[in-house]
């Protein structure tokens, strides 16, 4: 009888081991599906940006559209906003930012020198042209966006040609800008601007003098020419192509003189909780697939290969007014401060 016993407590031991075997192989097979496929790329994922709302949120649909076991939580404000809510978390020792985006390089070179970024080759930036992509890896460039001018058609018969129009006696108090105090694109451009020999701080001198109006973000600069509030505005070039294609009394003017051009780079932030998603996103905003999207929102695509929509330029097809990015950075804060000098805080 105790042979028996004993016989029988082999067995069950040999039947026991089994199993376990069979489940840590067909655990190991899982893990293996998950790194291979899309569900390991899970949980969720916190999002800021400085898109409009809408292109935000057509982002993030065709994204959780792939990447179904993902839940994006997106905070979207103006990039000086979005990078103060940042600067505020990082003070108090917790960014909850996974994943930024925003309007431009020299934004994501202060979060690159403070070493809040992470750093991710992309395989989709391999098609971006290399000047809008960080050598580090920590940013990529994600649409082409150029701040050109607006003019309402209904108030305006002959379109002008040249950014000296917002200083001529016709157009006294007929112009309207976005705040470099809440739009990363007019924080740009007030360093680009100044830093060229035909305009520098004498061009913001003479529009205060010719009644410039400054409003919050390039949204509240469109409404105001849109509706015959203003004849004319200085403007990033998508929202104006779009406004006009809905039927809006807008025509959207690139100056003779050239342009300041901003690329909304992402990248991903050092401490990102969901490095896997994270990555995933920016994977997805580079691809063919996610350059497609921002096409059909209307923006002028980055990589190579894509057409930009109806009424708007190439990056080649644009004279560009370009300042150095180093120095640009540098000066930011300062350049901000002349701005609000000029024009006083806004």
């Amino acid at each position: 009888m105790r042979k028996l016993f004993m016989m029988m407590m082999v067995l069950v031991f040999a039947v026991v081991v089994a199993a376990c075997g069979n489940k840590e192989e067909n655990k190991s097979e899982n893990e293996t599906k998950n790194t291979d496929g899309n569900s390991e790329v899970a949980g969720t994922l916190n999002f800021y940006t400085s898109q409009p709302d809408a292109d935000a949120q057509a982002l993030v649909d065709s994204f959780q559209k792939k990447y179904p076991d993902v839940k994006v939580e997106t905070f979207r404000s103006g990039t000086e906003e979005v990078i103060s809510k940042i600067q505020a978390e990082n003070l108090a020792g917790d960014i909850q930012a996974d994943v930024l985006l925003v309007a431009d390089s020299v934004t994501f070179e202060s979060l690159k020198e403070e070493e809040l970024l992470m750093s991710y080759q992309s395989p989709e930036a391999e098609q971006l042209p290399e000047a809008f992509v960080d050598p580090d890896g920590t940013y990529a460039g994600t649409k082409v966006m150029a701040t050109a001018l607006v003019v309402n058609t209904n108030e305006v018969k002959d379109v002008p040609d040249s950014w000296t129009v917002l200083t001529e006696k016709g157009s006294k108090e007929k112009t309207i800008m976005p705040s470099p105090f809440y739009s990363g694109a007019a924080a740009y451009n007030a360093g680009v601007f100044s830093r060229q020999e035909s305009f520098g701080w004498d061009f913001y001198k003479s529009l205060k003098e010719n009644g410039m109006s400054v409003t919050k973000g390039n949204g509240g600069v469109l409404e105001a020419v849109a509706t015959g509030e203003k004849s004319y505005g200085m403007v990033v070039d998508f929202i104006v192509a779009r406004a006009k294609k809905e039927g809006s009394p807008v025509e959207l003017v690139y100056p003779k003189e050239g342009v300041p051009v901003i690329t909304e780079p992402v990248g991903v932030m050092k401490n990102t909780d969901n490095e896997a998603a994270a990555k995933a996103f920016i994977d997805f905003v580079l691809s063919e697939e996610g350059q497609e999207l921002a096409a059909e929102l209307g923006y002028t695509p980055i990589r190579k290969g894509i057409a930009a929509p109806e009424g708007l330029k190439t990056i080649e097809e644009l004279t560009v007014l370009e300042a150095d990015t180093a120095e640009l950075l540098k000066a930011r804060e300062d350049d901000k401060k002349q701005f609000g000098d000029i024009f006083g805080q806004q």
